[in-house]
């Protein structure tokens, strides 16, 4: 089992936590790396790209002129592409890029993301990160203590408190154990969990 310290807000020593080398002790992988971060920005485009083809294109209902005896080249609808204003070809159409990971591939990847944060000594655990207010100045002054700028927070349960007094910081995330993924555990230098957090992933990763 690895072993974390667990610090408080003042960072000063509270505890030391064993975790689950299944999910903390994983085995490395780039490429699965490289899978899952596509998967999730692929989900994030919009797709909507559009552009008018010949069919879409307003007029051409009547041939141009007689197709013989003008001198011209033969022309069948003012919404052929070879025209100004004519139908564009092979244009983005709107669609949807996403795609998405096989479950098992999705957990694995994960497990090896926490795991490279715990080998690089860049996880670290608190008990608690206590707001009464909305304050973002003392979310900056915690994180100064542990002397961490880019970092991803993952909270268990909804702290609306630490959320909106977070998210105008510079390379600061907090986001929830449900939707933590790695391209946001590898999108920052830093990994913040809260005990709590860390006990459901552990029992989401494992089960």
């Amino acid at each position: 089992m690895a072993t974390l310290t667990v610090y408080d807000s003042n960072h000063q020593k509270v505890s030391d936590i064993e975790l689950d080398n299944r999910v903390f002790g994983a085995r490395i992988s780039p490429s699965l790396f490289y899978e899952a971060v596509q998967s999730h920005l692929a989900s994030k485009r919009k797709g909507t790209a559009s552009t008018k083809n010949r069919a879409l294109v307003r007029g051409g209902g009547t041939k141009p002129w007689r197709q013989k005896g003008t001198g011209r080249a033969r022309a069948g609808s003012r919404r052929s592409p070879l025209w100004r204003g004519g139908g564009t070809i092979f244009g983005p159409m709107p669609r949807d890029y996403s795609y998405s990971l096989p479950k098992k591939m999705g957990r694995v990847a994960l497990r090896a993301a926490l795991s490279l944060k715990y080998q690089e000594e860049k996880l670290i655990l608190l008990d608690d990160f206590p707001l009464e207010s909305f304050k973002t100045r003392l979310v900056v002054e915690v994180l100064k203590r542990f002397q961490v700028e880019d970092v991803l927070i993952v909270i268990d349960d909804k702290r609306s408190y630490l959320e909106r007094s977070a998210r105008n910081i510079p390379d600061v995330e907090v986001i929830r154990y449900e939707s933590l993924n790695v391209y946001n555990i590898l999108n920052h230098e830093y990994l913040v969990l809260l005990r709590s957090a860390a006990q459901r992933i552990q029992e989401v990763l494992v089960s």
